[in-house]
């Protein structure tokens, strides 16, 4: 008798345990979150109409935008009409602001619901550019005219302050030598401009400004400093705006911008030069399936007045 009630005793704590392994499983399951923005996912009636409208994205939308200062952020805004009525910029409150181009990049690449905006010269094939008003922001379309979402690459510096090897380097970018680093990505300015003569300059030269243009400036200082071997060029990308008044105050020699200088910058004795013609493409992530959108559709998101994707027709 005692060995019957002992087994069954065993036998009663083993249903016991897997009644509570079946219970822990059963929660652990249950209570597993789903955050990804969700994509063609079957909903109500309701629901699935508004996320058709989106072609497939119902997620609110995460705006980025470049600091303000920023010669991308300045030209975007200007372009996009994303201004209030006095004509200062009205990007929304909620956007998350960034400093550096490749900050925006990264971070529209890792969030799917992401929009920003970025030179088109810096596009690296980790997020994908939407086509503006049916249009593709192309180097051809911008040369065109029909891609209008575009700004000027340009330098600046203080005649007084310039030394002869300021003077030789920005004689370099606008030869022809110079202008087909640019043409690679960027539109040349010079079509006819000479070949570029070594001078045997030595010396160290410092350059500041747009994070946009900072990119293809280290490529033209390498090739000078290939053809100058006794030139040091320290190019800093700290935005268009600290470049220009890094260049008012002296601390370097050559500014950065990719806007055009506004009068009050100019009324401080800089000189500016532009050295080529850039886009400015509007990105998303590479799983959003928008392909397209209109200025007016950009304005509002940017504005915060289209706040989901899902409110795109």
């Amino acid at each position: 008798m005692r060995i019957y009630k002992k087994i069954a005793a065993l036998a009663l704590s083993g249903v016991m345990t897997l009644g509570l392994m079946a219970g822990c499983s059963t929660t652990e399951t249950e209570t597993t979150p789903t955050t990804a923005p969700t994509v063609n996912q079957a909903t109500s009636p309701t629901e699935s109409e508004g996320a058709s409208e989106a072609n497939g994205l119902n997620a609110p939308i995460t705006v980025i935008s470049r600091e303000e200062g920023s010669g991308t952020r300045g030209a975007f805004v200007e372009i996009m009409g994303v201004v209030d009525a006095d004509e200062v910029d009205a990007t929304v409150q909620t956007a998350e602001v960034v400093n550096s181009t490749a900050v925006v990049t990264q971070t529209v690449a890792g969030n799917q619901a992401a929009i920003g905006y970025i030179s088109m010269g810096s596009l690296d094939g980790t997020v994908k550019a939407v086509a503006v008003d049916g249009v593709e922001g192309t180097v051809e379309n911008v040369k065109n005219g029909s891609y209008t979402v575009s700004r000027p690459f340009n330098i600046c510096y203080k005649e007084e302050k310039l030394t002869d090897l300021g003077k030789d380097f920005v004689k370099f970018i606008l030869s022809a030598d110079g202008q087909a680093i640019l043409g690679e990505k960027y539109i040349a300015v010079e079509g006819n401009a000479e070949a570029y003569t070594a001078s045997g300059l030595t010396g160290n030269l410092s350059i500041n400004g747009s994070t946009s243009v900072g990119p293809v400036m280290m490529e033209l200082a390498e090739a000078y400093m290939n053809l100058n071997s006794g030139v040091t060029i320290d190019v800093q990308q700290t935005g268009s705006g600290a470049g220009i008044t890094a260049t008012m105050d002296g601390s370097c020699e050559i500014g950065m911008s990719s806007r055009d200088l506004k009068e009050e910058e100019l009324a401080e004795g800089l000189t500016p030069v532009k050295i080529a013609m850039d886009g400015i493409a509007v990105i998303v992530n590479e799983a959003n399936p928008v392909t397209g959108l209109t200025t007016e559709q950009i304005r509002n998101i940017f504005l915060g007045n289209t706040t989901n994707w899902s409110e795109l027709g």
